[in-house]
């Protein structure tokens, strides 16, 4: 996985490389894992996953907005909104701190 951005393929190619898979079964599994995770935020769930951090869905109420050209206020929908908080070990290793990591 090399580059500035990892994507669903570069995600795949390194399940089939970890766990001996054939590619085409590494993509599905990939896929499937990323499904729920969407499956479960789209139901107002929160994913958990240890060791990597939380994905937590927030209710925004309406609020007033500007638009930035014109000054003129804008009513913004009410909605939901996916945060994510990395775990305190996902920290250290981003920060390259061997003894959490």
């Amino acid at each position: 996985m090399t580059g500035k951005n990892v994507t669903r393929a570069d995600l795949a190619q390194a399940l089939a490389y970890a766990l001996g898979l054939p590619r085409h079964e590494a993509v599905v599994l990939a896929e499937q894992v990323l499904t729920e995770i969407c499956n479960t935020l789209e139901r107002g769930e929160n994913v958990k996953l240890s060791g990597f951090g939380n994905f937590v869905v927030r209710k925004k109420a309406q609020r007033v907005g500007r638009n930035p050209k014109t000054g003129a206020e804008v009513p913004i929908e009410p909605r939901r909104v996916v945060t994510f908080t990395p775990s305190h070990k996902l920290k250290d290793r981003v920060n390259g701190d061997p003894v959490s990591a």
